[in-house]
């Protein structure tokens, strides 16, 4: 089946393709980027001949050791250039201006020379000299003069490594021959990938890293564990792409520098990636402000100028803890710095790619098998940024009416880009169109779901779904971590056990799990989980006290002095130890002295005074949805808070069986079913 693949690809993209194997061997003995290396292979080893390939190895290998500018043998390239008067390296080249002298000055990473003069119409040609830099073959002379304040070394000719030119045609008309299936596993094995180690959904993970690179203003984020290749697509695949490595950056550097007047890596690059997201910083106040800016119009404002550029923005990063705690206990975005944590900020995100289901990365996982020259598909890319098929949902689909309009826009892109990747051609069927939907809607709800989770209510709307125009029927799409292992279990709990919300030292909401133990005893108490949380522990008290003073009232059978208790608190979602736990405390200390349960999934809500006054609900409609993620389906509520009811969502509410008390003994005995 692969070698079908190989011949037809060899076929349709005679001289534009490689084996990826021969990329392998030479990558190992030269640290060049992927682009370099297949740049030179496709010139010397484009070809399904042996004899062929085994002649351009060499010449390739020659080429490198020859040419590539190792850096530790700077030294001995720098004496062959003198001696010999000339010679063609390959390095990569970066450019600054010098204004004292008005002069451009290139620096050699590899070789380490630096103030070398080059002429302005090289940079007119190739901007992206002056931001991050350019890997390049350059003819050097050598010449000294006593009276030269400059380097010795000229520049004679500079030709960066990049495809010259482009040709649509071939590549609308090269597609044709592949199903969908195939130029997918096309694409992967071009990126150095075997696709038939993946499935489906894993290799569609794959493809949604590359579509930044035919997007335009696209941001995405990945977080995932280490070592699933998250970077290598941006830093070895494409020249087009720049990988910012985790620490401080400045306005400047990313967006514009007003005091040289020009435009940072965002004008001069297709990708601005952000590895390791956790260390990102802004030197400036406002950077993250400008960010925001410009990742939701594709502009930002700089002095008196409006600039507009077309870079998307990628963010990768790393969960160190498993994903199914995350869910449960904070946010898939807490790796981002604190100063980012911010829902205006990640609401500009069109997607969010699960890094955690792609497998980390072993030496099976990289194909043998023929892709094309990273370079030409780098081009490739490029070119289809051109092209627009967002409105390929408004044939066969409608969005349902959860979406906002930047979700709207978030899934639009991500559809297009799919399409562009996957039918470059525009010659796509209906399922073709609804796979891509179904991706971009998960994709961005994983966002919204995480948004609501920071910023609570405001992000209600996740119910995501699309209604086919045809038959009418409406579809839900889910995101597959939010399902599994509720923090409520089914099924009853321990007598003494039960699930209170409230909001937590650090001023969110949280859920809490309230446990009592009862031993023989003399009516003492002893608290835990509070850490050193006077409030909680006050709250707390109450309960026992109240429960000494009104038990009776509860059972005629149990007193209370009888035994001793130790209640714990279980901080379920990182809020900090809870401020209003007096009447579940009420509640939970009953149900623990009559060995009764309450009921399953119950979620008990308010607080009350010493004297038995009950206390209404803050923010219920927050409090509820969170009840509802957590997996609540029974709601007690105190009949204080019925004023409040019409500030809940309609379907929200119908999701609970809600009961309501008037006083605390009232809540004793609804919690525990007993009419």
């Amino acid at each position: 089946m692969n070698d079908d693949i190989d011949i037809l690809l060899n076929k349709a993209f005679a001289g534009k393709v490689v084996r990826k194997d021969l990329t392998k061997k030479v990558k190992e003995g030269a640290n060049v980027p992927v682009y370099v290396l297949e740049y030179l292979l496709g010139q010397y080893c484009a070809s399904t001949d042996e004899t062929v390939i085994s002649d351009g190895l060499q010449t390739v290998k020659k080429v490198l050791a020859e040419n590539y500018v190792r850096p530790d043998e700077a030294e001995k390239v720098k004496s062959i250039i003198r001696e010999k008067g000339t010679l063609k390296v390959i390095d990569k080249v970066t450019v600054k201006l010098n204004e004292k002298k008005d002069v451009y000055e290139a620096l050699f990473s590899n070789l380490g020379i630096k103030n070398v003069v080059i002429n302005s119409s090289t940079i007119k040609k190739y901007q992206k000299l002056l931001a991050g830099g350019i890997w390049s073959i350059v003819s050097l002379k050598y010449f000294y003069d006593e009276d030269q304040k400059s380097s010795p070394f000229i520049i004679e000719e500079l030709k960066p490594i990049q495809m010259p030119n482009m040709d649509m045609d071939v590549v609308f008309e090269g597609r044709k021959a592949f199903t969908e299936q195939q130029w997918m596993d096309i694409l992967l094995r071009s990126t150095g990938m075997e696709p038939t180690l993946f499935d489906e959904r894993v290799k569609l993970h794959l493809i949604a890293r590359m579509i930044p690179f035919v997007e335009n203003n696209y941001n995405v984020c990945e977080l995932g564990p280490r070592g699933t290749g998250k970077s290598h697509l941006y830093k070895e695949i494409s020249p087009n792409s720049i990988l910012v490595s985790g620490g401080q950056t400045t306005v400047a550097n990313l967006f514009y520098s007003l005091s040289r007047r020009q435009v940072g890596l965002v004008g001069l690059w297709d990708i601005v990636a952000f590895d390791e997201v956790a260390g990102i910083s802004f030197k400036d106040k406002d950077g993250v402000q400008i960010m925001k800016d410009y990742m939701a119009s594709g502009s930002f404002a700089r002095g008196r100028d409006q600039i507009n550029a077309n870079a998307s923005m990628v963010f990768v990063g790393n969960i160190n803890q498993s994903v199914d705690l995350l869910v449960k206990t904070s946010h898939l975005l807490a790796p981002f710095p604190e100063a980012m944590i911010d829902t205006a900020f990640f609401d500009r995100f069109h997607a969010y790619i699960p890094g955690w289901e792609i497998p980390k990365m072993r030496p099976e996982f990289f194909t043998n098998q023929y892709g094309f020259i990273v370079d030409y598909l780098a081009e490739l890319l490029r070119e289809m940024r051109k092209r627009n098929f967002s409105d390929a949902i408004d044939k066969y689909f409608r969005l349902g009416r959860d979406l906002n309009q930047r979700d709207t826009i978030a899934v639009r892109k991500t559809v297009s880009g799919l399409l562009k990747l996957l039918y470059p051609h525009g010659e796509y069927d209906k399922e073709a169109v609804r796979k891509c939907l179904d991706y971009a809607l998960e994709t961005r709800r994983r966002v919204k779901e995480q948004l609501k989770k920071i910023g609570g209510m405001e992000f209600y709307d996740v119910h995501f779904s699309y209604s086919d125009k045809e038959t009418n029927e409406e579809r839900f799409i889910s995101v597959p971590e939010q399902g599994g292992g509720l923090l409520i279990p089914d099924g009853p709990l321990n007598p003494g056990s039960l699930h209170t919300i409230g909001h937590g030292s650090n001023g969110h909401l949280g859920l809490y799990r309230i446990e009592v133990q009862v031993s023989p005893g003399n009516g003492t108490v002893r608290f835990s989980g509070l850490g050193t949380s006077s409030i909680a522990k006050e709250s707390l008290r109450v309960a026992f006290d109240y429960f000494k003073a009104n038990m009776p009232r509860v059972s005629a059978s149990v007193k209370a002095g009888d035994n001793n208790y130790h209640i714990h608190v279980v901080e379920l979602q990182n809020s900090g130890p809870a401020t209003t736990l007096s009447l579940a405390g009420f509640v939970a200390l009953c149900s623990a002295v009559m060995q009764k349960p309450v009921q399953s999934q119950l979620v008990i809500l308010g607080s009350m005074s010493l004297g038995g006054n009950i206390v209404p609900v803050e923010d219920l409609a927050a409090t509820m949805q969170v009840a509802f993620d957590a997996g609540g389906k029974r709601i007690l509520l105190p009949m204080a808070s019925v004023g409040d009811i019409p500030t809940i969502p309609g379907e929200l509410f119908a999701k609970f069986q809600t009961s309501f008390y008037p006083e605390p003994v009232d809540a004793v005995f609804k919690a525990l079913g007993v009419e």
